[in-house]
């Protein structure tokens, strides 16, 4: 049974909209020399990346990918200043699963190179989160909410070893297979260093809700996927 969440999707696509006018790496530079302005009393803006770990559900034999992500956050803090709206833009994030067992590739070369190999398969998002935030007075925070994504580009990478270890390699674009829109639920804790004005030490964990694959055929696909995540406020040292 399909998940379908109409409202979903048209947020995403609104999401999508925003994030092709605004991520770059050249806009993070950007961002970088504009924290002091953009970091006030109400709102604190940083950069922030780290690593990740995800997998996608009905995959079989898949295991756990670990890769990196970078992206920018903001906390907009509501009138009791202990609640916080935290949202932003993890602009380099990439989701998927390794050792997928090999399938075919309708090449008889190809097919007989890879036999006994494996598949990494990386789906690349960028990914926006909005969650309520709660920070605790001794500086330890929890947050949840939704995150909604954007695919850009996907390929499975077949790997093998013939002389040296995974010396053997063909790349297939698989983009056409997945539907470009994600989302889900998102849950997070914390803790703020330097009493709650310095960096922030950050576990998110993603649980996606949106069948990603287009063939109907094949049991739903969903990602999932673990972040540690250290932010670094922008210009908030020179505020306080």
């Amino acid at each position: 049974m399909k998940f379908n969440i109409p409202l979903m999707r048209e947020c995403v696509i609104i999401s999508g909209l925003m994030l092709c006018s605004c991520v770059s790496n050249s806009q993070i530079l950007i961002s970088i020399l504009l924290g002091d302005k953009l970091n006030t009393g109400k709102i604190e803006f940083g950069l922030a990346g780290g690593a990740n770990w995800s997998t996608i559900k009905n995959v079989d034999d898949a295991k756990s990918l670990t890769s990196f992500n970078l992206g920018f956050y903001f906390d907009f803090k509501l009138k009791n200043p202990a609640w916080m709206i935290n949202t932003g833009v993890i602009v380099k994030s990439t989701m998927g699963a390794k050792e997928i067992p090999v399938y075919s590739l309708n090449n008889t070369h190809l097919d007989s190179a890879f036999v006994g190999g494996s598949v990494t398969r990386k789906i690349k998002y960028f990914n926006v989160p909005v969650m309520l935030k709660y920070k605790f007075r001794n500086n330890f925070f929890v947050k949840g909410g939704i995150q909604l994504g954007l695919g850009y580009k996907a390929f499975d990478e077949f790997i093998n070893s013939l002389v040296t270890e995974d010396d053997l390699k063909y790349k297939l674009d698989i983009k056409k297979q997945f539907h470009p829109l994600d989302g889900g639920l998102a849950f997070g804790l914390g803790y703020h260093l330097m009493k709650g004005n310095g960096m922030n030490l950050d576990l998110q964990y993603y649980h996606g809700l949106v069948d990603i694959l287009i063939d109907d055929s094949k049991p739903n696909q969903f990602n999932r996927g673990v972040y540690l995540t250290v932010g670094i406020p922008i210009g908030k040292n020179k505020k306080t």
